[in-house]
């Protein structure tokens, strides 16, 4: 047996236990048997070693579904992105029917030896003349030893595979915001010349893609950050600090693949940092927060925001390579929450609900936006629904997507045992939301491209001049730094040696 440590949280000035410890109860047999030959795919699942090694319970995948609805579950992953095709679902169907097959024969072996173990004692105890029961005794052990391992294997090779299927997708489509006309600078110009962004002479430094804000540029971020974190605290969430670096089996168990080909995770020296992986999104932490944890049912659902610095590896390195759109860097305030799932609409209602304080936030910060119920060929693997919200760019003349919003339903709950307990006592998985309250280094471009002047300077929207302190953003009067470096037509002369 195995028993997390309970948490207990403060919110408003009440103290309350807002997380139970879940009791699990891992596998009767070794996990050293399992036998991990069989991935097919060539990615070992980091969760699945999570569960091997003790950490967690197995994840309770809905295979009902799959099994009598596959037309259905082929649809949706032929609609979806990612790797999967409809001839991987048939085999993650083949795959689980052969193990459920081995785990009935397992089921009824166990029974025999039982009752052959009572006819045995029964003998003993009388002093009868041995029996066929003891010959038997021995048929069904060399039997159920020869099927712990095929269950072992199997387990083993339909976690790797059923752990790689999509949500379901929500039916409905999309809604759109005016455009905004307007052709001025881009932002980085604009944060150029106005002393805000450093991005130049900077691959010796920190490499490509990476940046420096400064002076009004460094409060701008913390304005933003505390901005969105006000907002959501006056509407009941609990602010928290989560890791920057986490174990593989919560990204996994979010949904996200640390060591797939291309992966956008950054992960730490094995050698040093085992199994430990740079977060690009607070979600991930905020999720491993719940993990093998039940929420009261008195506190559902619970709104959680944090305030992080995210990692990305940008692996498309031909797209956006200057300005801040697409950095391997960035702060981010997210929101998760976790509901119940007894009417399946409690979700729906708190992603709505996130919704609606992302338009807040975006229109009080009186940026042009659009709002796109993403079609299925753009919903990743845990989204049941997903919401992309764009701003107008003008410097790009396009919209980009600043923020983004899923509702998971149970898709992240059965992977990393997150249960909420209801009235009665039992347990039950709970449903996952999150959204991207504000992504720092876009609303930066949103804000400079769309509030420009014909002068140079920015107008600080009025929701943010309290935490900026400042109405306009004007041009430094002084330059602090003159590049000196090599890679320039007219480098200035070396200093001479001082005479003594």
């Amino acid at each position: 047996m195995a028993t997390c440590i309970g948490m207990v949280a403060r919110v408003g000035g009440v103290t309350f236990n807002a997380l139970k410890p879940v009791t699990c109860e891992y596998a009767r047999r070794s996990s050293n048997q399992i036998s991990l030959n069989r991935f097919a795919h060539g990615i070992r699942s980091s969760l699945y070693d999570h569960v091997r090694e003790g950490y967690s319970d197995k994840p309770d995948l809905d295979m009902r579904l799959v099994c009598e609805e596959t037309d259905k579950v082929v649809a949706n992953v032929e609609n979806r992105k990612g790797g999967l095709r409809g001839v991987d679902v048939r085999e993650i169907v083949s795959v689980w029917q052969q193990l459920q097959d081995v785990r009935n024969s397992i089921s009824e072996l166990e029974q025999q030896k039982k009752t052959v173990s009572e006819d045995v004692r029964l003998l003993v105890v009388s002093m009868a003349p041995p029996s066929h029961s003891r010959q038997k005794g021995r048929e069904i052990r060399g039997r159920l030893n020869l099927l712990y391992p095929k269950e072992s294997e199997l387990e083993a090779e339909h976690y790797s595979r059923a752990l790689r299927l999509p949500n379901t997708t929500h039916p409905d489509v999309v809604r759109r915001h005016a455009h905004f006309n307007f052709k001025p600078k881009g932002h980085l110009e604009l944060g150029e010349h106005l002393g805000l962004i450093r991005q130049r002479h900077l691959a010796h430094v920190s490499g490509h893609r990476s940046y420096y804000l400064r002076g009004t540029g460094a409060r701008l971020q913390t304005a933003l950050q505390n901005f969105a974190l006000d907002t959501l605290q006056r509407r009941g969430f609990a602010p928290m600090v989560v890791p920057d670096m986490l174990k593989g089996a919560v990204f996994e168990g979010c949904g996200m693949q640390p060591n797939a080909h291309r992966s956008q995770v950054y992960s730490l020296d094995p050698l040093h940092f085992p199994d430990l992986n740079l977060a690009g999104t607070g979600e991930v932490g905020l999720a491993g927060f719940f993990m093998d944890h039940a929420v009261n049912w008195a506190d559902l659902p619970v709104r959680s925001v944090c305030s992080s610095t995210c990692y990305r590896a940008e692996t498309d390195t031909g797209r956006e390579t200057w300005g801040l759109y697409r950095v391997h860097q960035f702060n981010k305030v997210e929101m998760f929450g976790v509901t119940a799932d007894e009417t399946g609409e409690e979700s729906s209602k708190l992603l709505e609900e996130f919704l609606s304080l992302q338009k807040e936030m975006f229109s009080s910060l009186e940026l042009h936006y659009r709002v796109l119920d993403m079609p299925t060929q753009e919903l990743g693997l845990p989204a049941h629904r997903k919401y992309d919200i764009e701003a107008w760019m003008p410097g790009r003349n396009s919209y980009g997507e600043i923020s983004s919003g899923s509702n998971c339903t149970d898709y992240q709950s059965r992977r990393l045992n997150i249960l909420y307990e209801r009235q009665d006592g039992s347990l039950q998985y709970a449903h996952t939301v999150n959204a991207t309250a504000c992504a720092v280094p876009r609303t930066i471009i949103a804000i400079l491209e769309t509030h420009q002047t014909k002068e140079g300077t920015v107008r600080v929207p009025t929701a943010l001049q309290p935490y900026l302190g400042l109405e306009v953003i004007e041009k430094p009067t002084s330059v602090p730094l003159r590049y000196i470096g090599p890679n320039q037509p007219s480098r200035p002369p070396r200093p001479v040696p001082k005479t003594r």
